[in-house]
């Protein structure tokens, strides 16, 4: 499988070479149990053949870049709440003239964490599902809004267009395409051999809420204000209501129109941000929480952490517990 990786200026230089090595070490796991050739011939390319300078000012070599490949990897770059995207997305014309054109050769293509915004760029993502970093998925949504972001993902593979979460992620980008091309048992191996999680499926359990991008209204904002000083309290909607001197019709027509969706959505991932942090960061016991965030039945808090984290309170405390 021929694997081309995309280089580009101020790319993160990790994004690049974790898939590269990974792949790499996954060709030796593979002819040690008997494989007769390499399964992945991997090659770092870019609009030229001169150095690339990466987010971290280190220089690597490239080759000049071709549509011979099976897959095209995108790794992503520096993105901080200052940065002109528009302005960043620009110099990079020529990559996504390059990833477009991939794209009607009907090539495999496989973005890392926010390297999405070039193929949202390209018109790639356009009527797929898609996932990037939690961080930058709101982002990601509303400058591409023909595509159907999925945040909590870790891949997501649509026909064949693959997006993947944050940085770390390019391992299990690596690893799934280990599974595919030399099955499970060498993906395993791999995975053991370089401490990679083999199967990790979610990025939920990472997401700081109160990091979220959101977009409000006055209205919405008051509302979710009102939403954390109660944060313990059995919701009601009437209370909500009342609290506004407004129905409990214009309640939810004036938060959705504010935010899409309905003020107890907001509560609920409110909760589980709350609930979060008191595993992480105190001591208090888990049959102790759930009244603590306002579940009375201590049943609906664990099956709502489940849906939406994908684990188990305790294992939760276990994984992330601050020591």
């Amino acid at each position: 499988m021929r694997i081309g990786i995309l280089a580009y200026e101020r790319c993160f230089a990790t994004e690049v070479f974790a898939v590269s090595d990974f792949l790499r070490i996954a060709n030796r796991v593979a002819r040690d149990s008997g494989a007769a050739t390499d399964a992945f011939d991997t090659a770092v390319v870019a609009a030229s053949p001169e150095p690339v300078t990466t987010a971290g000012g280190f220089t690597i070599g490239a080759r000049r870049w071709h549509h011979r490949f099976d897959l095209l990897v995108v790794p992503g770059f520096e993105l901080t709440p200052d940065t002109d995207l528009d302005l960043l997305l620009g110099d990079r014309s020529r990559e996504i003239a390059f990833l477009r054109a991939a794209g009607r050769r009907r090539i495999r293509i496989a973005s890392v964490c926010v390297g999405a915004f070039l193929l949202g760029e390209a018109g790639l993502l356009d009527e797929r599902r898609c996932t990037t970093s939690w961080l930058f998925a709101s982002k990601l949504a509303r400058r591409y809004p023909r595509s159907t972001v999925c945040a909590e993902s870790l891949i997501v593979t649509d026909e064949q267009i693959t997006t993947t979460a944050a940085f770390s992620a390019s391992l299990d980008l690596a690893t799934a395409i280990v599974r595919e091309h030399l099955g499970a048992d060498v993906a395993r191996a791999t995975a053991r051999i370089t401490l990679v999680s083999e199967n990790r499926t979610s990025q939920a359990p990472y997401v700081v809420e109160s990091m979220v991008e959101t977009t409000t209204g006055p209205f919405a904002m008051a509302v979710q204000r009102w939403l954390i000083d109660h944060l313990a309290e059995p919701y009601s909607l009437t209370r909500l209501a009342d609290a506004f001197h407004v129905s409990t019709r214009t309640v939810l027509r004036r938060y959705a129109d504010e935010t899409g969706c309905s003020p107890l959505d907001f509560l609920q991932q409110a909760r589980i941000g709350a609930v979060k942090r008191l595993l992480t960061d105190t001591d208090v016991p888990i049959g102790k929480i759930p009244r603590r965030v306002g579940y009375q039945d201590p049943s609906t808090l664990r099956r709502l952490f489940l849906d939406r984290v994908g684990m188990g309170l305790g294992d939760y405390r276990r994984q992330f517990r601050a020591r």
